[in-house]
């Protein structure tokens, strides 16, 4: 019985920093890296689909490189690689540059998708109103491929939320970090460690609720939820 009182102290008395560090560092780390990764995205996507001639070949460059290599390993590279070419960046900094390129690069082929899913009568039908290029892709094009693309994002932003527990091994003291804390000191590491997966489960499970509510008010046809599972097919 003593055992059983001292794992409930624990999960007590654990709960509060670990969600704390959760609204501190988890959830912004999550938001801005999601919503900077998503405007680069956008504007990798545009350059492939548009075929750039200098910039096509460097975002090609950039989505192969973030997508071939382990999330990990970039955080590595970042945090205590370049500070040996004299680039030192701060843990948070750090981390959220790492995620905003992971999402950039992920994020790009989904909004490329999206856009080439587009029927090309609509550009042809644009271009015979005399409509330009970028005038076809901002009024017509990219409402109707970011439609399409917000359920893909939305896997995209919850899987980042778990993500974001790699940035415990560049100090940024979020969750997990505050949770391998409490573990070092209280030697029980199958109590702690599910106690913080299910606080990530709510987090995620709140976030797909969200996301079926969106997706019912999005209205999405057949053909566009064909579509949406294509694209999220295409990123297994």
């Amino acid at each position: 019985m003593k055992w059983i009182g001292r794992i409930i102290e624990i999960i007590v008395d654990s709960f509060v920093p670990i969600i704390t560090a959760g609204f501190q560092y988890t959830i912004p780390l999550t938001l801005i890296s999601f919503t900077l990764g998503t405007l680069l995205a956008i504007l990798v996507a545009i350059i492939r689909v548009s075929k750039v001639k200098i910039l096509d070949p460097i975002c090609r460059f950039y989505v192969w490189v973030i997508r071939g290599t382990p999330l990990l390993v970039q955080l590595f590279v970042v945090f205590f690689g370049l500070p040996k070419i004299g680039f030192i960046i701060e843990p948070m900094p750090a981390g959220i540059l790492v995620f905003t390129l992971s999402i950039g690069a992920y994020s790009s082929e989904i909004f490329r998708a999206a856009i080439l899913s587009i029927p090309k009568g609509q550009w042809e039908a644009a271009s015979s109103l005399g409509m330009s290029y970028p005038a076809t892709l901002r009024r017509i094009i990219l409402p109707q491929a970011t439609k399409i693309s917000i359920p893909p994002l939305f896997n995209s932003f919850i899987s980042l939320v778990k993500d974001t527990s790699l940035a415990s091994n560049i100090t940024i003291s979020e969750m997990f970090l505050v949770t391998q804390r409490i573990t070092a000191r209280t030697y029980e590491p199958l109590v702690l460690y599910i106690e913080v997966g299910c606080i990530y489960l709510i987090f995620c499970t709140v976030l797909n609720w969200v996301q079926n509510r969106v997706e019912d008010k999005l209205m999405l046809s057949k053909s566009e939820k064909k579509k949406v599972k294509e694209i999220v097919d295409n990123q297994i």
